[in-house]
């Protein structure tokens, strides 16, 4: 067992997974918050404030954070999600503890400068733009926002242009100050570290971090419904989804292999089906969103205006096929996908890292590899079939941008299903 979890005086939990046949080290903070603790009139401070982090602490200027990293040849990087934001780094294993050092800089001794935090609200203004100028980036952002009406699950994790542009200091201290504690933060490590030096170099640095924090979340309620925005693209973006369950779910890896089996890959039933024999697409696959007490399964397909007519009547009807007629054969070959994966992340010390954290911000305590190839191992026919009869008895999503006009009703989408 290389993985080792520690809990400082303070609270924070540390975790290492060594690996001593690499020469670096991948490391960081996870904090479990994100998208869903943002009040709506701040939607985006989230992201903003990952941004701002690197923009300068007390101690460093961004240029100094910059020039650091990079001259030891490091990586450093972060991203928001609606339930987590992560600030991480990539070194050779001896430059560990400036890595360790820089994180912990830009996460308790921000300044966030005015002319620094202008400039960055313009950076992320210019996100926004592009992902807007994206149909494939809008129509799920559109999805969830049909699937979780009003509420925060459902609002872009960018936010908008209209309340970015008025986020001053003065909310981002707060949210951080509201969020950032050992009640909702872990720090990990992946690679060449000692378990009991990352310890020492957490306990020093973060030893001034606040104790509990976090907020009351507001539960993910699943409503559905339909989405629909004329442009003047070449192709139809289509987003057909459903509810579905949660990490926690007993059914979370029986979702995944349906995932796998119907949309996953080049041998999946979708491809097949809408692309080898019909000829409808270019791009098709489906996926998995889970999150702490929900989820969707989901369908994305980019078609042409005229075979959009086509397309979600044959989605539909494949989905169908599946709760009757999927096979012990796409079974073995869906969950040898899914073990492959995972197992092939293991070379990565980036990879681990960010396992490691999640899981532990998810379940409370790390994820052996048997344990997790046990649970995909258990899936077989009936569970799979069981988990598709609940998609085709659940109100669907349906999000189109584009040349919409030949994409099937929802009234007559609907009726498929519930």
């Amino acid at each position: 067992m290389t993985v080792q979890v520690s809990k400082l005086a303070n609270g924070l939990t540390v975790m290492t997974d060594a690996m001593e046949n690499v020469e670096t080290v991948s490391l960081g903070a996870w904090i479990g918050v994100g998208t869903r603790q943002e009040p709506a009139e701040v939607n985006g401070i989230a992201h903003l404030l990952e941004h701002m982090a690197f923009k300068g602490t007390e101690r460093r200027s961004a240029y100094d954070i910059a020039e650091e990293i990079e001259a030891v040849g490091g990586h450093l990087n972060a991203y928001t999600s609606r339930e987590n934001t992560a600030f991480y780094a990539k070194v050779l294993a001896e430059d560990a503890p400036l890595a360790a050092d820089i994180i912990s800089d830009i996460l308790l001794n921000p300044t966030f400068d005015e002319d620094e935090l202008k400039r960055e609200r313009a950076v992320v203004l210019q996100e926004i733009g592009q992902a807007n100028d994206t149909p494939d980036d809008v129509v799920f952002d559109r999805f969830q926002e049909t699937a979780y009406p009003g509420q925060a699950i459902g609002r872009p994790v960018l936010g908008t242009a209209e309340i970015v542009s008025g986020i001053g200091r003065a909310p981002l201290r707060d949210y951080m100050s509201r969020h950032y504690g050992t009640g909702s933060m872990v720090m990990a490590a992946a690679g060449r570290i000692a378990h009991e030096r990352f310890v020492d170099l957490a306990g020093a640095a973060y030893e001034d971090l606040p104790r509990e924090r976090g907020s009351n979340v507001e539960s993910a309620v699943y409503r559905g419904g339909e989405y629909r925005e004329t442009r003047d693209l070449e192709q139809v973006h289509i987003l057909l989804g459903f509810d579905s369950v949660s990490y926690l779910d007993p059914d979370y890896y029986t979702a995944s292999v349906f995932s796998t089996l119907f949309g996953g890959g080049m041998s999946s039933r979708l491809f097949q089906e809408v692309r080898e024999k019909r000829g409808l697409v270019y791009s098709v696959y489906s996926f998995v969103a889970a999150y702490r007490d929900g989820g969707t399964f989901g369908i994305y397909a980019g078609t042409g205006e005229n075979e959009a007519a086509e397309l979600v009547p044959v989605v539909c009807g494949e989905l169908a096929k599946a709760a009757v007629e999927v096979s012990d054969e796409e079974i073995v070959r869906a969950r040898a996908q899914l073990k492959a994966s995972i197992l092939m992340s293991l070379e990565s010390t980036g990879s681990r890292c960010e396992q490691l954290a999640q899981q532990v911000l998810t379940y409370g305590r790390p994820l052996g590899v048997p344990e997790i190839v046990a649970k995909i191992e258990a899936v077989d026919v009936q569970a799979v079939r069981r988990y598709a009869e609940r998609l085709a008895t659940s109100r669907p999503t349906l999000a189109s941008v584009g040349p919409v006009g030949k994409v099937e009703r929802f009234d007559r989408v609907a009726a498929r299903f519930g």
